[in-house]
């Protein structure tokens, strides 16, 4: 036998194998979007997932953040994943909501109170089941949610106590219509910003105020341009890790595993980072001379006119009211009826 024809044989021969065995796995650096800069509860999550995912892949795996936005605007990072040009992104949910509309039962104001409601929801059957609608809907996956706390609201005008104090106020939110409609309870019309554009809007007054959690307001430094914040807790803020499920499916079982424990480590680092630096980064802004107010009377107001107005509204895309009561019961609080 000719070595020719040797090796031809020993060739197919692997060929084979490697199809019958499957071949070895190829070591991949994920690329993941993040919104969010240094310091931040995405950061976080994203450092978390690094982490684990190297020692769970004996170093095979890695990957890279790519902070504040830099692989472009976080709606724009879900179709890229959704498309397969983008491996990962870290994004806040509301972002993820026109792609899949279910999800925004968590972006409803005042339905998760506490940072153990929001473990409760997202790690239990309601998060699985949100998971596996993202993928049907949306062409993504969640791997892992961030918890980056209730999204207080900061303004550079006045001091905000009640209702009537966000009169003359323009208000960035995200291109979301649940958060839109919640400040229309409230009797202003907001104005729908990109991300990216947040800062300079605010800079430049485009925009008097935005809301936000305690750790992002540090992170991205909007003690610089903004003077008064408002303890209100409309919406807890949760910021998942999406993976392409066209790159996930491309993996091995193993790797997927593999991927899939790593990100549930991400999220117990991101629920350790927001117990951990809150109260701290709280005390950090008041350093740097924001205002901190509490809202009167326990917050009620804000309360009765956004779930009186907003919650009927999105019964449907949620899901249905039966959605939003199974939700509601797997935290211990009462059904509403129609």
């Amino acid at each position: 036998m000719s070595f020719i024809k040797s090796f031809s044989t020993v060739a197919a021969a692997a060929a084979v194998a490697a199809v019958s065995f499957g071949a070895p796995a190829m070591a991949k650096n994920f690329k993941i979007a993040v919104g969010d800069s240094g310091g931040s509860s995405q950061e976080a999550t994203g450092l978390g997932f690094k982490q684990a995912l190297e020692e769970l892949s004996g170093g095979k795996h890695t990957a890279t953040l790519f902070l504040n936005g830099q692989l472009g605007s976080e709606q724009d990072t879900v179709n890229d994943a959704a498309i397969g040009t983008l491996d990962m992104s870290l994004l806040a949910i509301n972002n993820v909501t026109p792609f899949s509309p279910t999800v925004g039962v968590f972006t409803l104001p005042y339905v998760i109170l506490s940072l153990e409601d929001a473990e409760t929801l997202t790690q239990g059957p309601i998060g699985q089941e949100l998971t596996e609608n993202t993928i049907n809907d949306a062409g993504v996956r969640i791997i892992a949610w961030t918890y980056t706390g209730f999204r207080v609201l900061t303004n550079s005008k006045k001091p905000v106590k009640s209702v009537a104090d966000l009169n003359g106020l323009v208000i960035r939110v995200p291109k979301n219509e649940i958060m839109i409609d919640t400040y229309k309870s409230w009797g202003i019309s907001p104005t729908p910003m990109a991300w990216s554009e947040t800062f300079a809007g605010l800079q430049t007054k485009v925009v008097d105020g935005q809301d936000n959690p305690y750790t992002t307001i540090n992170a991205m430094k909007f003690y610089e341009v903004q003077k008064y914040v408002t303890e209100i807790r409309y919406i807890f803020s949760i910021e998942p890790l999406i993976i392409s499920e066209q790159v996930f499916q491309e993996l091995s079982a193993a790797d997927q595993e593999t991927i899939l424990k790593a990100g549930e480590a991400a999220t117990a680092a991101s629920a350790q980072f927001l117990r951990d630096k809150e109260a701290e980064i709280k005390q950090i802004l008041t350093d740097k001379g924001m205002e901190i107010s509490v809202p009167e009377n326990n917050e009620k107001e804000f309360i009765d006119l956004a779930t009186a107005a907003v919650w009927p509204k999105f019964y449907e895309s949620i899901g249905g009211i039966e959605k939003l009561n199974t939700v509601l019961a797997a935290i211990g609080r009462d059904p509403v009826s129609e």
